[in-house]
């Protein structure tokens, strides 16, 4: 293997395990801005190694190991500073015994270190944005550059809440620990969302040569299924999670022999993961049997839904769709839940009826920088005739895109306009 490719392996391994090793070293720790600098020090030390030794037959192992010993380090430096060197031995033995065992802690729902990791990032003590941040850095193992695209923010201000977010976490000296009770409570729906982001960050990579990165899916989707079991009366945490699993079932369909992207209306139903499927809306009913008004993830559960229990595009319920897009806009107003209300509009009822309504998003701020504005306003122009201005918002989508992938679509979304 070449160095190129062994340092793509070493970032491809980073990116699964890197949330792991960070909410292990947190709990030994106790610091989650020192436990992401371990972390990072031990995929220094793999770049270093790797390349010459090759990489280790379970490199999240190796990872760990090497960062686990970097933090007792850590820690015996900090105990000479108070401790006399014969209490050092006993002190460390101490430590050693509260190192977690990583796999075990993966097969406990209730001492999850990655659960444990989100609640701390999701502390009260932070405003939400420097909440969503700080876990999407952590737990999604995502760049600042990615997080301000998912978040419709400028790196600058994400790298700030992100830095801002660690110092407040440890000089309020957060424990790493579930909440219980009314604080838990109060603290789930930053959580839901924080997962749900990552989650999408997975199913359609925001920047990169991916369209997909299945190990966020899998992680929000199995962060998601914890929790709904820990709150098995929280009917949008149910509603999450039949979200997830719905979209996700449609992972495989979603990319072609070339990693190329597949969109909705052009994918091949027989790919869909029926397993995943039966489990979202088996969710879905769990969450309908807890009654009550339904809350943003339960309306877009539904949605997703309607899509699953379609056989084809065409017979799928576009005009239900809508309709619960425009429930979802009176509870949560978002001109981005506008925007997809329109494009089931137009499958509904057609390009004409549309586009005003995506005409009437252009000003929005949030959207300024939205590639998927100019990605469905072309489409409603190609379907109109209007080619020529098709081929324009097409081109303009695809450079506002950092995507490969998507881009390479867009561009031939923009040509075929010219054919």
């Amino acid at each position: 293997m070449s160095a190129t490719d062994t340092h793509r392996a070493i970032e491809a391994v980073w990116r699964i395990e890197s949330a792991r090793v960070i909410a292990g070293l947190t709990r030994i720790v106790r610091d989650v801005g020192v436990a992401e600098e371990l972390a990072q020090d031990a995929l220094v030390a793999a770049l270093e190694k790797w390349p010459k030794s090759g990489i280790p037959e379970n490199p999240g192992a190796w990872l760990m190991g090497t960062a686990k010993h970097r933090a007792i380090d850590y820690l015996r430096r900090g105990t000479l500073i108070d401790r006399k060197h014969e209490d050092l031995g006993r002190e460390m033995a101490e430590k050693e015994m509260q190192v977690p065992d990583l796999a075990a802690a993966m097969d406990d729902t209730i001492g999850d270190d990655l659960l444990r990791l989100v609640f701390i990032a999701c502390h009260p003590v932070l405003s939400m944005e420097a909440r969503v941040a700080l876990t999407l850095r952590l737990l999604g193992g995502l760049t600042t550059e990615e997080i301000a695209r998912a978040y419709l923010a400028s790196d600058t201000t994400i790298s700030q809440r992100i830095v801002r977010a660690k110092r407040t976490l440890t000089e309020a000296h957060v424990p790493f620990e579930v909440p219980r009770g009314a604080e838990f409570t109060a603290r789930l729906s930053s959580v839901l969302q924080v997962i749900y982001l990552i989650f999408n960050e997975g199913y359609s990579a925001t920047a990169g040569d991916d369209w997909l990165r299945p190990a966020l899916c899998e992680d929000a989707l199995r962060l998601g299924r914890v929790l709904a079991e820990l709150v098995p009366n929280e009917a949008e945490a149910h509603g999450l999670v039949a979200l997830m699993e719905i979209q996700a079932s449609r992972s495989k369909a979603r990319v072609g022999p070339s990693g190329e992207p597949i969109l909705l209306l052009d994918q091949d139903r027989a790919k869909w993961d029926q397993l995943l499927i039966h489990r979202g809306l088996a969710e879905l009913e769990r969450l309908e049997k807890l009654g009550g008004v339904r809350g943003p993830y339960a309306l877009q559960a539904a949605i997703a839904a309607c899509h699953a229990r379609a056989a084809t595009a065409q017979e799928t319920d576009w005009a239900g769709i809508a309709a619960l897009y425009a429930e979802l806009g009176r509870i949560e107003p978002s001109p981005v839940v506008e925007l997809n209300r329109a494009v089931a509009v137009s499958m509904a009822s057609g390009p004409a009826a549309a586009l005003p309504l995506v005409e009437a998003l252009q000003g929005e701020p949030a959207l300024k920088n939205y590639h998927l504005l100019p990605s469905v306003r072309g489409d409603l122009l190609k379907k109109l005739g209007r080619k020529d201005e098709a081929r324009a918002e097409f081109e303009r989508a695809a450079a506002m895109t950092q995507n490969a992938r998507e881009r390479n679509l867009l561009l031939e979304r923009a040509r075929a306009c010219g054919d």
